[in-house]
């Protein structure tokens, strides 16, 4: 990656807008945006609801990386006990879908451990290459 800018955000349900907020401001209107909002939402969502990034005094981190035909989106959380995973969904159930659509957008995605935590990412082709 050429470039990365990160941000901290509270573990708090409300600050994933401000996660969808900070991407759409660093990609403007040069790159998929749209994908790129979708994507950061999905992964701070599952970090607050899912890891203990949602416990009293976690937070996420929001990383947005930039090189010649990508953009890649990563959130780093605290980590959990269960491993983030494409669901084999039902019509009938309401969630367990947002990595099926990261994987629907994204050119490739992942998930990476660490010793406190792990992170989630994406990486999305720009837009018209």
């Amino acid at each position: 990656m050429r470039t990365k800018w990160c941000r901290a955000f509270p573990g708090l349900a409300e600050q994933v807008v401000q996660a969808r907020h900070f991407v759409a401001a660093m990609i403007a209107e040069e790159g998929p945006v749209d994908d790129a909002v979708l994507v950061v939402s999905e992964l701070a969502t599952n970090a607050v609801r899912h890891s203990r990034s949602g416990s009293a005094g976690g937070w996420f981190l929001v990383i947005v990386g930039f090189s010649d035909d990508l953009v890649r989106i990563e959130v780093v959380d605290q980590g959990s006990e269960r491993v983030p995973h494409l669901c084999d969904v039902t019509s009938q159930e309401e969630g367990g879908r947002g990595l099926l659509l990261i994987a629907s957008c994204a050119k490739d995605w992942g998930v990476k451990n660490w010793p406190d935590g792990r992170s989630v990412w994406a990486e999305l082709a720009w837009e018209g290459a």
